[in-house]
């Protein structure tokens, strides 16, 4: 269990468009970039084993860089497999968001940050609920979105996953837009993402746009 004392004042950044992390969820990631390469062999001569992802914005950033969102999650690598032409196949588990500071010029090939997790407090504590989570009128709006985007899903798994696993799983796989991923990894607490969340699901299926439901 992380504090805010252990969490460092400068992690390496990951920027991915669509790729969303949440608090105690995991992402998995497929490495291959040297650069990214690199990034991942420094992490894990840290004891933290933490990587920061991103989502790039429109801005421009340094160099021929783009620019990033002010807030991302970071992540710790807990899982980690190897193939036989070189890339890795890694877990990260959602630790703590962070708002970026700045970006600290370096010699190493990824981007690093100085970044605060003030107001991230929530994110370290124990799992969130959802006390007015109605379930069955969400099941239901759910429903009718994957038969909208024709896709199929276990729904006993759905139906007995907690409230924080749901909504953040949701989060993080449904085909959304990046900007809209954004808005819900912004999202201060558990209910206010769900919020968020029917919102986008209502917005698509009022003719707003049916995506791929899996990246």
């Amino acid at each position: 269990m992380f504090n805010q004392a252990d969490l460092p004042e400068v992690i390496p950044v990951f920027p991915l468009p669509g790729a969303l992390l949440l608090p105690r969820a995991r992402l998995p990631l497929h490495l291959f970039e040297p650069r990214y390469l690199a990034m991942l062999e420094d992490a894990l001569k840290t004891p933290a084993r933490l990587i920061g992802m991103i989502q790039p914005n429109k801005t421009p950033g340094p160099g021929d860089d783009p620019g990033l969102h002010a807030i991302g999650c970071v992540g710790r690598v807990t899982q980690m497999s190897e193939t036989e032409d070189g890339r890795y196949m890694v877990t990260l588990t959602g630790i703590s968001r962070y708002r970026i500071l700045d970006e600290v010029e370096g010699f190493t090939p990824y981007r690093r940050a100085r970044v605060s997790w003030d107001g991230f407090e929530r994110d370290l504590g124990p799992t969130e609920v959802d006390p007015e989570f109605d379930r069955s009128a969400f099941m239901g709006l759910l429903s009718r979105y994957f038969q909208a985007s024709d896709m199929q899903t276990d729904w006993e798994t759905l139906k007995d996953a907690e409230d924080e696993l749901l909504i953040n799983s949701l989060s993080m796989l449904l085909g959304l837009e990046p900007e809209d991923k954004q808005a819900l990894l912004e999202a201060p607490c558990l209910p206010t993402r769900r919020e968020t969340l029917v919102t986008l699901l209502e917005y698509a299926l009022r003719g707003g746009g049916v995506t791929e439901i899996l990246q």
